[in-house]
């Protein structure tokens, strides 16, 4: 417990009454020692009556307010000599009274004060005041009051901690007082109590019971005013110093008005015009907080929809074994097909290769056998000045093939009169018959690519060669973790994982054989067609890019091969090859898809290489002869047969290439049947025969191949342009069959005119030839 220092009191006067309203005049705590000096109260030691009642308020004080921190006292250094100059007198110890002293006094506290405290002590009145209280001289006060004076100059402040020294030689330390002051005075004072051990505890709790009704309140009045006193001058101290810190720093903000300033006119349009700026910019600051607002909720929602994604989720373990099992089986799967893809690329060589040298076979057949029946009758209609041997050498070389050909012919004519087909005319076969020799060779060579294709996936698991094990593994992935498969694409994976085994599957498919099985009939069309049907049975998922595999996969697997089909394989003069081409490419083309893009190309590749292959044929396989009238008049002739045969061959390629009204673009099919064929080829053999029903029979033919759908407006009255050649053709015909009374065939003209569109000009036929019995006809196509 810390304790208050002694103090120094006023001595009472002798005559001065004992009575506890007696005041007693206390030491000005902050008064310099040298007013003290002066004080004649002082200058003596204190009577025995005072300084007894003086002790006795000390102890009541302490007893009464143990515990209270004391701010302004302390013990005096060192003993002064007392003033009277006298040597002899005991060393005890001084009080310091000036007022730096009393703020930078700290306690000292010693349990033999404590002890003589108490009431039980049985310590003597001469005992208690053996110690002498001693002023020090006035040059040690001056001295002390100057350095005192020269501190606050320098440092502004009084350090606590100064240890004052004084100079005396003539004053001693008490030997008692120096063992229970602290050595250095350095030590900050403390403001709490100190630890008390239990004896000190229940003395001071007797001497509060004993003194508590004998207390004096003027004493404590005093104490307190004194003790006030010292706590407002260092509250007042420290106060000072931030007062004077804050004004130091204001006084530096603080800016003074300069009236001698000139601002510049304030007008309202000036203050609207900023306040307007100010709203742009306060709007503009409004609408960035709002979409970071809205971000934030998209944020939100976002990590909503994670956490509850993760926390339905599967176990990560299992998850985890799913993700590893299923790399591993990809990783095995594509090695596989890497594996795999070199001998299923060489299978389709091989087999292209075959189908194209049996193609090419037919075709070059064709040319070489149409190339020497027309030299042969050429040369029949030569003059008799040509040379013996060389026409012998020519009969010799084209004999053989011509007798081929006729032989052919026979079998062919044979078989249609077994099946019953009398309508059939020479021309429109496609006399693509091989040899037994051919066949065989074709044949054998087939079936052993056949047997290699077999072998390819032999020794292959069926999870890695067959396409709906294959496709049910990624099924599994898409019912468990849904979003991390729509995450990795695998829509745009499947189809390369399944491009080697779709062409492996596609190696003996050929979409030109009549009989040949449909895409549709594939298996792994059917197991491509059931995964994209449960993916969109997945109502999360309505925007699945599934059902674009079975698009991708046509477009790039499928589309490419039946562009080779067309480029190197197709015969366009083979109404059967045609037929089933068109099947096959109206399968593909009006499939369903949402990959536009895509299919758009790919469609438009096929188309034109369709486009081109059809050009092709026209060039190379359309010739129709011009022989004179005397040559051909006679049916049965050599040179009539011929151009008939020639004429009925390109009619056909006329109505193959028409059969893609519904796939090819109108203006292409008009450009290619009607412009190059039509106009350039078939009409002009029709003007070079002789008028007749077999012409007739020819125009119905060309006729019936015009798609309907060009004429199926109600208000053309004139028909395309295109046929504008024909239509000129059939009423030269219809006119010179009038002349010869030739009354079926007229008609049968006039309603080809009807069906094509040409009203005005079938109009004008009747009323020429005042064919009124005709009109009918016309009224019944309006």
């Amino acid at each position: 417990m810390a304790h208050r220092p002694k103090r120094t009191f006023r001595p009472r006067r002798a005559d001065s009454s004992d009575s506890d309203g007696a005041q007693e005049t206390l030491a000005e705590p902050g008064a310099t020692g040298e007013q003290a000096a002066r004080d004649p109260a002082v200058e003596g030691p204190p009577c025995g009556r005072g300084h007894a009642e003086v002790s006795e308020l000390r102890r009541r004080g302490r007893g009464r307010r143990r515990g209270r921190a004391w701010a302004s006292s302390r013990h005096v250094a060192r003993a002064a000599p007392r003033l009277d100059g006298s040597s002899d007198v005991p060393e005890s110890r001084m009080v310091d009274l000036s007022a730096e002293e009393e703020d930078g006094a700290h306690h000292s506290s010693e349990s033999k004060d404590d002890q003589s405290s108490s009431p039980n002590s049985s310590r003597t009145l001469e005992d208690e005041f053996s110690s002498v209280v001693n002023i020090p001289d006035a040059a040690f006060i001056q001295a002390t009051y100057r350095k005192c004076k020269l501190a606050k100059a320098q440092e502004d402040y009084i350090s606590l901690d100064v240890k004052h020294t004084f100079t005396n030689s003539g004053v001693k330390k008490n030997s008692e007082d120096s063992e229970s002051e602290p050595d250095d005075f350095k030590d900050i004072m403390p403001f709490t109590p100190k630890p008390q051990t239990l004896r000190q505890r229940m003395a001071e709790e007797t001497t509060t019971r004993n003194e508590e009704t004998s207390d004096d309140s003027q004493d404590e009045k005093n104490q307190d005013i004194w003790e006030q006193q010292q706590m407002r001058k260092a509250v007042k101290i420290t106060k000072g110093q931030d007062i004077d810190l804050s004004y130091s720093h204001e006084s530096q903000t603080v800016k003074k008005f300069d009236a001698s300033i000139s601002f510049p006119p304030v007008s309202l349009e000036i203050i609207k015009k900023k306040l307007n700026t100010r709203l742009t910019l306060l709007q503009d600051t409004h609408r960035s907080h709002l979409r970071e607002y809205e971000k934030y909720i998209q944020d939100i929602k976002s990590s909503k929809s994670t956490i509850q994604n993760l926390e339905n989720s599967s176990n990560q373990a299992l998850s985890f074994k799913f993700y590893k099992s299923m790399k591993i089986y990809v990783e095995n799967l594509i090695d596989c097909l890497n594996e795999k893809i070199i001998s299923i690329q060489e299978i389709e060589s091989a087999m292209q290769a075959l189908l194209l040298k049996q193609a090419m076979i037919l075709m070059k057949r064709r040319q070489d056998e149409l190339k020497h029946e027309s030299a042969y009758l050429q040369q029949l209609s030569c003059k008799p000045e040509t040379s013996i041997n060389k026409s012998l050498a020519i009969d010799e070389k084209t004999q053989s093939i011509l007798e081929e050909v006729e032989s052919r012919r026979a079998r062919r004519r044979q078989a249609r009169a077994l099946s019953g087909n009398c309508t059939h005319e020479e021309g429109t076969s496609s006399d693509d018959e091989l040899s037994s020799a051919d066949m065989t060779d074709f044949q054998k060579s087939q079936g052993d690519i056949l047997q290699d294709h077999k072998k390819i996936f032999e020794d292959v698991h069926s999870d890695f060669c067959n396409i709906q094990n294959i496709l049910l593994k990624f099924q599994q992935w898409r019912e468990k973790f849904p979003d991390s498969y729509y995450e990795a694409f695998i829509s745009l994976c499947i189809p390369k994982l399944l491009n080697p085994l779709i062409r492996f599957q596609l190696i003996d498919w050929n979409p030109l054989k009549f009989d040949s099985i449909g895409l549709k009939q594939m298996p792994w069309f059917t197991s491509v067609e059931e995964f994209i049907d449960c993916s969109m049975e997945d109502s999360k998922k309505e925007d699945s890019s599934d059902k674009k595999i079975l698009s991708t996969v046509i477009n790039k697997t499928v589309i490419p091969r039946l562009i080779g089909f067309v480029e190197f394989i197709w015969d366009p003069l083979s109404t059967t090859q045609t037929t089933s081409l068109i099947m096959q490419c109206r399968m593909i083309l009006e499939e369903q898809s949402t990959c536009e893009n895509e299919v758009n190309k790919g469609k438009q590749d096929l188309l034109k290489s369709i486009v081109s292959r059809m050009k092709k044929a026209i060039e190379d396989d359309v010739f129709i002869p011009l022989y004179p009238k005397s040559a051909v008049e006679n049916r049965t002739s050599p040179h009539a047969k011929f151009q008939e045969r020639q004429f009925w061959s390109g009619l056909k390629l006329f109505g193959n290439i028409l059969l893609w009204n519904e796939l090819l673009p109108e203006d292409t099919l008009q450009e290619l049947g009607l412009g190059k064929l039509l106009n350039r080829y078939l009409i002009i053999a029709l003007v070079n025969a002789i008028p007749g029903p077999d012409v007739v029979k020819k125009c119905s033919q060309i006729a019936a191949y015009l798609p309907e759908k060009w004429f199926q407006s109600s208000a053309m009255r004139t028909s395309i342009p295109q046929l504008e050649n024909f239509i000129q053709f059939l009423l030269q015909s219809a006119r010179k069959l009038s002349r010869n009374e030739i009354r079926d065939e007229v008609k049968e003209i006039i309603l080809i005119l009807v069906k094509i569109k040409a009203l005005n000009q079938a109009e004008s036929f009747i009323e020429e030839y005042h064919l009124d019995h005709l009109r009918s006809v016309i009224k019944e196509f309006e």
